[in-house]
């Protein structure tokens, strides 16, 4: 009897080869047609009529301009938030409660330390974050937690000074806390970031229960918002609802369910958001001051039982319409317009990161109007969560299972 030996090392370097993802992908055109079927083919949850042709379900597009993607690390924890330091590394906060820096081979710093507990629950956890204009000079971070209290949870932005040696965060302090706290761990938002006038944008949810859902509509609550507050957390001037009794001045924004998406177009300077549906109705809008996003009145969505919210209309008076939807839901997250011109048909598209679709989607928009749909990295399995374009002008994304992906021209 005769048998034949395979070193165990060489079978586990065969089964680790099988398992890791390759570093590096190359994607080149093989359509020579500018109009694509939809991207989306599966069936939608509702029968909601669309307001407008190309609300949803759009024509799909295909990138002509050869790209890749590279896979710099797989090793972060949860990451949720990235944003560029000065000098093109990354600055990222992992869900759990934690920062790190990550150059641009993919290695990792030690965790920063000095930030404030967060409640990692649920969707909970250290969120988004975005740097002062003035970071050279003053070296302040500011982001968005989840925050325990006695009286429940909350959604709370901090800030803190990076400091010289990268290791900590000092003084860091809680500016802002949107209230009511409540007792669920969902639908936090989480999104930050400053406009031209040195004031910063948050986004924020109205925590997923019944019982606080009503409260995306109402002024006098922090919930389902998207806030504009100064560097002190104070409401910014000009904001909408300043001197009208009753209401709470740092809103922008209302009507929003679970905003996890924020970024300026930069062709026009507007504001644009990305927000979570139940089934269905997840959805893209153009956020203007003092607007009312509908959110829980009209919705192009069912409920998770199948049911209809709410009286099942999509459309009221006073209330605005999505400007893009999906249904089935692709759960979007970061989002961000890209301007640079590497890739040329990519400049001044809205990339978004999808979830449970697993994708980051490329939307071509003009005029304010979605006019074209791709699906990027859709076979890579991976939960995307935030976005940004780096100093060198390409863009990179983190996912839940903590990856971080290089795009850039082949």
């Amino acid at each position: 009897m005769s048998t034949s030996i395979f070193p165990v090392s060489l079978l586990l370097l065969a089964t680790l080869s099988l398992c890791q993802p390759p570093a590096t992908r190359h994607f080149t055109s093989t359509t020579n047609r500018d109009t694509l079927p939809p991207v989306e083919t599966k069936n939608p949850n509702t029968d909601y009529p669309p307001a407008f042709k190309g609300q949803t379900r759009i024509a799909g597009m295909e990138t002509k301009t050869p790209y890749k993607s590279e896979i710099l690390t797989t090793e972060l924890k949860q990451p949720w938030g990235i944003t560029s330091l000065p000098d093109g590394r990354f600055l990222i906060t992992q869900k759990g409660g934690t920062m790190v820096i990550v150059n641009n081979k993919g290695e990792i710093s030690q965790p920063i330390t000095g930030i404030p507990e967060v409640n990692s629950k649920g969707q909970g956890g250290l969120l988004g974050l975005t740097l002062d204009p003035d970071f050279t000079k003053n070296r302040m971070v500011y982001w968005v937690y989840s925050l325990s209290t006695p009286d429940g949870n909350l959604t709370a932005v901090a800030k803190g000074r990076l400091a010289q040696d990268e290791k900590t965060i000092e003084n860091a302090e809680t500016i802002y806390k949107a209230v009511p706290a409540h007792n669920s761990n969902l639908h936090y938002g989480g999104r930050i970031l400053f406009d031209k006038t040195g004031n910063l944008f948050v986004s924020t949810g109205e925590r997923s229960d019944l019982e606080t859902r009503p409260q995306a509509q109402w002024l006098n609550s922090a919930l389902g918002k998207v806030l504009r507050i100064t560097k002190e957390g104070k409401p910014a001037p000009g904001n909408p609802f300043l001197n009208k009794e009753g209401a709470f001045p740092e809103i922008w924004s209302y009507g929003h369910r679970n905003v996890q998406g924020l970024a300026f177009n930069p062709s026009t300077g507007d504001l644009w958001e990305a927000e979570f549906g139940p089934r269905g109705g997840d959805e893209i809008n153009l956020v203007q001051a003092g607007k009312n996003y509908g959110w829980p009145v009209i919705t192009y969505s069912f409920e998770y039982s199948g049911k209809k919210i709410g009286d099942g209309i999509t459309q009221k008076e006073g209330m605005e319409q999505p400007v893009y939807y999906w249904d089935p839901v692709i759960s979007p997250s970061g989002i961000v317009f890209c301007s640079s011109d590497h890739i040329p048909e990519w400049k001044n598209n809205l990339f978004v990161c999808a979830l449970s679709g697993s994708h980051i989607a490329r939307l071509r928009i003009v005029n304010n109007k979605v006019t074209g749909e791709e699906r990027l990295l859709a076979n890579e399995g991976q939960r995307f969560r935030d976005i940004t374009q780096g100093k060198d002008g390409n863009l990179y994304a983190v996912t839940d299972q903590g990856r971080l992906y290089k795009l850039s021209k082949d």
